[in-house]
């Protein structure tokens, strides 16, 4: 398996290359993450994430997701929530400075085990109210479908519940319905992301890695190289 997860690191690798000829930024993001189980069907998702500008100049947007969750069974779950998204810019010419986005959401969950590896799709509909300087804000809706691969790298046995463990995710955006508000394209953006983790206990995980953000414009394309910290935490 770990033969398949790394030709999987390989395959992407190469997929970012196909990405030429792009605005190239650097940034940093920051992420938390948590969930939280009520009950044997009930429980609650919350992520908090910071994200810079380019070269880390400075805090470019926040975005704050509470949710509650419905387990259908071990391997399957939905959520709904909400996005709190401000973005600060440092535009001149412009009144508007912070920009935010409020967003419903919607998700289905699958998370499984492929041997050794743990295996986890996400299938996530976003209803997206959000601002623009100098123009009226508009409302459209997004698709997002993401994939993550999870390697242990030190023995365990049939449960992983501590060590060293590699991550591989990749997750699709598409503009599903008023996309001309946008790009004017179906395709958004792409984030692929190689991590090295440590799992404290089967509560907690953290992980450093780099993130990959392919994002279509109406007129260009960006692609933007993150350095991304996060913590993972279940109760």
């Amino acid at each position: 398996m770990k033969k398949i997860f790394f030709s999987s690191v390989l395959f992407f690798v190469l997929a970012l290359h196909g990405f030429a000829q792009t605005v190239n930024q650097n940034a940093g993001w920051l992420m938390f993450l948590n969930s939280t189980k009520i009950n044997d069907k009930w429980g609650l998702h919350f992520d908090f994430q910071m994200q810079s500008a380019n070269n880390w100049e400075y805090l470019r947007r926040i975005l704050v997701r509470p949710g509650i969750t419905y387990f259908i069974n071990k391997n399957h779950r939905v959520t709904a929530g909400y996005l709190y998204n401000p973005t600060y810019n440092r535009l001149i010419g412009t009144s508007k400075n912070t920009l935010t986005e409020n967003t419903i959401w919607e998700q289905y969950l699958i998370a499984h085990k492929l041997y050794a590896v743990a295996v986890t799709h996400r299938f996530r509909l976003e209803q997206r109210f959000m601002e623009r300087s100098n123009a009226d804000g508009f409302f459209m809706q997004r698709f997002r479908y993401f994939f993550r691969v999870l390697q242990p790298l030190s023995k365990s046995k049939d449960t992983f519940n501590q060590g060293i463990y590699a991550a591989l995710q990749d997750e699709v955006f598409f503009n599903v319905q008023h996309k001309e508000q946008v790009n004017g394209r179906l395709f958004d953006q792409n984030r692929v992301f190689l991590a090295l983790g440590y799992r404290f206990s089967p509560k907690i995980d953290a992980e450093a890695g780099y993130l990959n953000q392919y994002i279509k414009g109406s007129s260009n394309a960006v692609s933007n190289h993150v350095i991304q910290l996060s913590i993972n935490t279940r109760f």
